[in-house]
């Protein structure tokens, strides 16, 4: 096995040498291993990460007492991770981003309902996987939260990720009772383009529930609404937008600004400027402004709800990571929350990947102690997204071979 980038381990010191979970030294905590991986998009789920990288180092340390917490960041993954831990899944079917047909999930715990965008409007759920950057919308998951009201939810986090629509959150609006027509005061079609039409819009449909709801925004994107770096221009290549599609969505986007200004008063345009609100094709603008939503990292909202304080007080070495950790992952990725949580406990911390093109130095300002990746085992991309789980299993003896003591194993849990 080789380790991409090793980084010396610092000690920390709030704790002096009990924060050093490799020393085996009479008096340190026997070796216990918090794996809290998010998905490794296209190959495995966080659920399945984890609990391959848990075989390989039970393999190398039999016995070894082991705690798995998959995360997520709000986008993909989100509901599962949340299932794992103890929330409710419910499935409702709802219109897709092109108005077919799917089943979407969403968690539930109590009167809190997560209700993952990508679960109703995402990408991987576009008929044949042809993308439609101009008529996808977010209505499903506005028929997601309408169902979790049904249920008695009155706290609804959003995650907003992975989403095909560039609508503004006009279509998960539309689900909720807002009504949004053209000059002749016929409704519009969903989808960013037809943005272009609107003239009016009308709220006082709106879900009296809704009122007396609170709505938190789950994600690690701080894009605006608009301009270069806003959801068209940004985020709309991705879903299939060629440069006069962006166009399109720009204009649209700018049109649903517009006549929101007009009907809720000049604070949309500042909200249009802030971080997320150009999250998930501008739903992120659509539910701060008309719900009264608030933003929260979508990592913080999930490690919170997993219970990450506690676990991490019983670790003495955490594992995390992700598919590909790049510059995006320090902009507040998963695995850069669990090393900002770990940091504060004082827990040394792994991170785990498929692809790492991040510098040594890089790494450790990151906080992590040593970055694997599956291209060090298997260079061919193609092969090691098929090998993923064994090349997980191995990467999990290494880790244990590496970083953790051969004395005072106790039963695994």
């Amino acid at each position: 096995m080789t380790v991409a980038h090793s980084v010396p381990p610092t000690p920390d010191p709030d704790r002096g040498a009990a924060a050093e979970p490799g020393a085996g030294t009479p008096g340190t905590r026997p070796p216990h291993v918090l794996l809290a991986p998010d998905k490794f998009k296209g190959s495995l789920g966080a659920t399945e990460v984890a609990r391959h990288l848990a075989a390989g180092l039970r393999r190398a340390r039999p016995g070894l007492s082991v705690t798995t917490l998959p995360i997520a960041d709000g986008g993909e993954g989100t509901v599962d991770a949340l299932v794992q831990c103890g929330f409710r899944r419910r499935i409702v079917t709802v219109g897709g981003p092109t108005g077919r047909a799917v089943r979407a999930s969403y968690a539930q715990r109590g009167d809190t309902a997560v209700v993952e965008l990508a679960q109703s409007s995402g990408l991987d759920l576009l008929p044949d996987h042809i993308r439609a950057p101009l008529t996808a919308s977010s209505r499903g998951a506005g028929e997601v939260v309408r169902a979790a009201l049904d249920t008695g939810a009155r706290t609804i986090v959003l995650g907003l990720g992975g989403s095909a629509c560039t609508d503004g959150g006009a279509g998960l609006l539309g689900a909720l009772g807002a009504r949004f027509t053209d000059a002749g005061g016929g409704a519009i079609p969903d989808g960013g383009a037809a943005l272009r039409g609107l003239a009016h819009a009308d709220l006082s449909g709106l879900d009296p529930r809704l009122a007396s709801t609170e709505f938190v925004l789950a994600t690690d994107v701080d894009a605006p609404l608009l301009g270069p770096g806003g959801a068209a221009v940004l985020y709309g290549p991705q879903k299939g937008a060629g440069p006069s599609d962006v166009a399109v969505l720009e204009a649209g986007l700018g049109r649903l600004l517009d006549v929101l200004t007009s009907t809720v008063g000049p604070h949309a345009g500042r909200i249009a400027a802030l971080p997320g609100a150009g999250a998930a094709g501008g739903s992120g603008f659509g539910a701060l402004v008309c719900l009264g939503a608030r933003r929260r990292p979508g990592v913080d909202v999930v490690l919170d709800a997993v219970g990450i304080e506690q676990a991490l007080r019983d670790a003495t070495l955490v594992v995390t990571g992700e598919g590909s950790m790049d510059a995006q992952t320090l902009q507040g990725k998963a695995p850069l929350g669990v090393a900002r949580r770990a940091r504060l406990h004082g827990v040394p911390v792994i991170a785990v990947c498929g692809r790492l093109s991040l510098t040594r130095e890089q790494v450790a300002a990151a906080g992590f102690r040593a970055g694997y990746t599956l291209g060090s085992l298997e260079p061919d991309p193609e092969r090691s997204i098929a090998a993923a789980a064994q090349l997980l299993e191995a990467m999990g003896r290494s880790i244990a071979r590496e970083h953790l003591p051969e004395v005072g194993v106790v039963g695994g849990r």
